[in-house]
């Protein structure tokens, strides 16, 4: 009699995806993100990556880092480190607290700003592309808008100046050269009846330089042609002189432009960044003439473009620290001011680690090629993904195949806890 063989299918021994996601119940997600990690492994055809793909999930989220980079305004880090907390309560954001009526949300940081930086008024938007854009549709919609060709720039993200005088309906006129401009050049294009000039608008180069033979205009010089100045100082410097630091402006401020010198100098209105130089949120601000801001804060466009309450109040936070002279309540500018000696003097906490002699830069696309002299902390080899991949990343650089933390930009609160770290990528001193 023949016998009857049969073939069986081997088990399917691939976990559910329930199961697996409840495994991974000691990682700190959401259950839903358990799940999308469980399902992703079992897609992947390889379950035992659950743990993985859920820790991938977490990496993705923000969370706090320490910058050891010597970058001080590191955009992809945030830009300017900013400690603000507040309670869960209702503010006043749009009440006015003597009368009872609705109030203005401009009222408050933007009035404190204007003040510190010597403007009639300011208004708030969510970043610096936006004042711009916001000015120009507030003053010259349908209009023409004078600028030097040296100065249509690309901002971060590939925004390039003509593309937001676009966007604004405001008509560009570009005058002079890519290297050199005359005051000239922009009064025959307002004296030109073929245009219809509203605004001269002058950006500074934040983010690059152009050397050699070169000529541009000051401020002054274009203030009395007539229509409003504009200036884009874009690095958000209240005051060139600084009066926020004990021992006035350091040396690497040369030539940066500052709000108030720049309305002295004739500017009808200034804009800048809040989270560079000013040291606060992502933030645009508008600061000039009253009737030029009253125009912008009455656009269709600034309700779209304003920010919410606690922008405004980490603002308010800033503003206060700069009228009380308050430098060391500005976490940028406490790194920013620190001296070499004041770094060495922190290096007793990473005894065992070799010293190096660094240079930080300010970074957010301010002042190109400005270099700040600081130290750091060196270890052989690249560790920076390791670093990387601590329950606090530690974000450092590598050089000359050394993995390098610049302690400019390290809090002290952090020196045991980075110490630490580069001692156990170290490995036993021989």
């Amino acid at each position: 009699m023949r016998s009857l063989v049969v073939d069986v299918p081997p088990q399917d021994r691939t976990p559910s995806v329930d199961r697996l996601a409840r495994s991974l119940a000691g990682i700190d997600l959401p259950q839903p993100l358990l799940v999308d990690a469980a399902r992703a492994a079992i897609a992947a055809g390889d379950p035992d990556s659950a743990p993985d793909q859920a820790q991938r999930i977490r990496r993705r989220l923000l969370a706090p880092v320490i910058n050891g980079t010597g970058v001080l305004l590191h955009t992809n880090l945030g830009r300017a480190p900013l400690a603000w907390t507040q309670s869960a309560h209702y503010s006043n954001l749009e009440l006015d607290l003597t009368t009872g009526e609705r109030g203005d949300r401009q009222a408050g940081a933007p009035a404190l700003l204007a003040r510190a930086c010597g403007a009639e008024a300011a208004v708030v938007v969510n970043n610096c592309a936006a004042a711009v854009m916001l000015v120009l549709a507030a003053l010259a919609e349908g209009r023409d808008a004078v600028v030097s060709r040296g100065e249509l720039v690309e901002i971060g993200g590939g925004f390039r100046m003509p593309d937001v005088m676009a966007w604004s309906g405001a008509r560009l006129v570009e005058v002079g050269t890519t290297n050199r401009t005359r005051r000239t050049d922009f009064a025959a294009a307002v004296a030109d009846p073929g245009n219809d000039v509203a605004v001269v608008v002058q950006v500074h180069q934040s983010n690059f330089r152009v050397v050699g033979y070169t000529e541009a205009p000051r401020t002054a010089e274009l203030a009395d042609l007539g229509p409003p100045l504009v200036a884009d100082i874009g690095s958000g410097l209240l005051d060139s002189r600084c009066p926020w630091l004990d021992g006035g402006p350091p040396p690497w401020l040369d030539r940066e432009p500052a709000a108030r010198q720049t309305l002295e100098a004739g500017a009808a209105l200034v804009t800048f960044s809040g989270d560079k130089l000013l040291g606060g949120p992502q933030a645009g601000i508008i600061a000039g003439r009253a009737d030029l801001v009253e125009a912008c804060r009455r656009h269709r466009l600034a309700r779209a473009l304003r920010p919410g309450s606690l922008v405004l109040a980490a603002l308010q936070h800033i503003a206060l620290a700069y009228l009380g002279a308050d430098g060391e309540d500005i976490d940028f500018w406490r790194m920013a001011a620190l001296t070499p000696d004041q770094l060495r003097g922190r290096l007793g906490l990473y005894d065992g680690l070799r010293e190096v002699t660094t240079a930080a830069t300010p970074g957010g696309g301010t002042l190109p090629g400005v270099e700040i002299e600081s130290v750091g902390v060196a270890v052989t080899g690249d560790h920076t993904s390791r670093l990387r991949s601590l329950p606090r990343p530690i974000i450092a650089r590598v050089i000359d195949g050394a993995t390098i933390v610049d302690l400019r930009t390290v809090h002290p609160d952090d020196d045991a806890e980075v110490a630490a770290a580069l001692h156990q990528v170290a490995g036993p001193v021989r």
